[in-house]
């Protein structure tokens, strides 16, 4: 008796002298347990089964992300790795600029969810996923996590470098500072805010009146952090200037 299910017809071959059998033009759906019963000479049974995994190829893999707008020590985020098609796939993560640390992270759903649990300003990638069996192999595009930082660092260098100015030079002080987005920088001195902002402060034929102690100050306006740097400026009138310059070469003198 031959009792083939539809979904067989046409594609099954039943070989009853050997007890085996074949199944043509597979596809995914024919994937489980085959099991088989034989009757043998004498009466006797005789059960066997057999798993069948059907292998389909990933043809796509595609990386989302949970949160655009992340902070640094404050914000997790979950990256997706998605792939339309694909059987007996497994998904491996490469954060192209670093390591992936498993300090922070988790990954979950069978590998294709990554969630970095405080993102770091080293977490920003780019990040990829690899989706692959045995018979396929697909890379995703990479995606790049935008986390604001900062400000640190923040340097304030006065040129030329030396004690003192003699009134009518020409001094530069300018502030950098690590921050993503980039800092605004104001500047103050003595406490007093200066109209001037950016990166650099030009005293221009500096006068006594302009000594003072000038500070630069780094404000991200994602973080809403501050920090600041400091650096004392000593403008010295003709006379004060020539004095000055005649202590220093009497201590030169008698060193």
């Amino acid at each position: 008796m031959n009792n083939t299910g539809p979904q067989y017809e046409g594609r099954i071959t039943l070989f009853r002298s050997t007890g085996s059998l074949e199944l043509k033009n597979v596809s995914s759906n024919d994937g489980g347990t085959y099991s088989v019963s034989i009757v043998v000479s004498g009466g006797e049974t005789r059960l066997g089964s057999t798993d069948l995994r059907v292998l389909v190829p990933v043809t796509d893999a595609q990386l989302t992300i949970s949160s655009e707008d992340l902070l640094e020590f404050s914000s997790s985020v979950t990256l997706s790795c998605i792939f339309p098609s694909g059987s007996f796939l497994s998904c491996h993560w490469q954060n192209i600029s670093s390591e992936i640390s498993s300090d922070n992270v988790e990954i979950t759903e069978g590998g294709a969810k990554l969630t970095i649990l405080s993102v770091t300003r080293y977490d920003q990638g780019p990040f990829r996923c690899s989706v692959f069996n045995t018979v396929s192999r697909v890379v995703s595009d990479p995606v790049t996590l935008s986390i604001s930082y900062g400000p640190d660092d923040v340097d304030l260098q006065v040129s030329p470098s030396q004690e003192y100015f003699e009134e009518g030079s020409n001094i530069s002080l300018s502030c950098s500072s690590s921050s993503s987005p980039h800092a605004r920088l104001h500047w103050f001195v003595n406490n007093t805010l200066l109209a001037n902002t950016g990166p650099e402060l030009l005293l221009t034929a500096a006068t006594e009146a302009q000594s003072g102690n000038y500070s630069c100050q780094a404000f991200n306006s994602k973080t809403l952090r501050y920090r600041t740097s400091s650096a004392a400026v000593t403008v010295l009138a003709d006379g004060n200037a020539a004095i000055r310059h005649g202590f220093q070469s009497i201590r030169k003198f008698w060193l």
